[in-house]
Parts: structure tokens; C-alpha cells; sequence
């Protein structure tokens, strides 16, 4: 079984359309993501008490927020990490980071637009994909070498 981790936008349904072509495949993997509920995931400090500054506050759930992506990324054989074009996602590029550092495979899944911010992040992919079709092939190719 495959331990897969999906980090990135939470804007569009990419995750589902990975998930339904490994499933349509029948592939033997395991997802994992963080919390992609914008509002739960900003949220997931606060029950350790209110916080005056929104600095804290942010402080405080990306820690909690982080002891999940580090323990699921850390358990992952492959990290499939999206960056949307309408939004910066500093988190997947700290994700991108990690997973390098940890010497985690990943693949990219971007379009052309932005090539260029991403470089120093697609260099150290085992590929960029532009398609979740694509990812989903690569997918294949290394469970059934189809």
C-alpha cells in the first residue's frame, strides 16, 4: 500500500480527480492531506486559548496544524504537492521543502504560468506534472510499471 500525501491549493477539486483515477485503476494507495477546510484549519489553535493578536493565533494553529503534515509526510513514499495560480501557497512550498529535506519523492502539478517562481521547487521534484491525469499515469507507472 502506497502512502501518498496531497499538499497544496484548496481551491479546486484536484484532490478528488486524483483519487478517482487511482480508485478507477484500482491502485493500492492511501491518501493523506492537512485539514483543507480554510476555516477549521485557521481555527485549530484556538483551543488553546483566545488570543488578542491574529499573529499568535496564526502562530499557534500552524503549530497544531503542523503536527499533522510532519507525521503524514514523514509516513508518505510520495507527496504530490499543487500550486494554483490565483494564490501563493507558501505552505506547499514549505511542504515542497520538507519532503526534499526528508528525501521524499514528490511531483509537482502546476501549469506553465508559473514555471518560473516555482524553479528551485521543481528542481528538486521527481517530475512536474501540468494534469492530475498526469499524475495519476505516473502513479501507474510506478505501482504496475504500466
Amino acid at each position: 500500500m502506497w502512502q501518498v500525501y496531497l499538499s497544496g491549493e484548496i481551491h479546486t477539486d484536484w484532490r478528488d480527480k486524483i483519487i478517482r483515477g487511482v480508485e478507477k485503476l484500482n491502485l493500492p494507495v492511501q491518501f493523506s492531506s492537512a485539514v483543507t477546510n480554510h476555516e477549521a484549519s485557521d481555527a485549530a489553535g484556538d483551543v488553546l486559548g483566545e488570543e488578542a493578536s491574529q499573529y499568535w493565533r496564526d502562530h499557534k494553529s500552524a503549530k497544531v496544524n503542523a503536527i499533522r503534515i510532519k507525521t503524514q509526510i514523514e509516513q508518505s513514499d510520495l507527496a504530490i504537492i499543487r500550486f494554483g495560480d490565483k494564490y501563493k501557497q507558501w505552505n506547499a512550498a514549505f511542504d515542497a521543502g520538507y519532503c526534499a529535506a526528508l528525501g521524499t519523492p514528490y511531483i509537482t502539478l502546476h501549469d506553465e504560468s508559473i514555471i518560473h517562481p516555482l524553479k528551485e521547487v521543481d528542481a528538486s521534484a521527481m517530475a512536474w506534472a501540468q494534469t492530475t491525469d498526469q499524475v495519476v499515469e505516473i502513479m501507474n507507472y510506478l505501482i504496475n510499471q504500466k
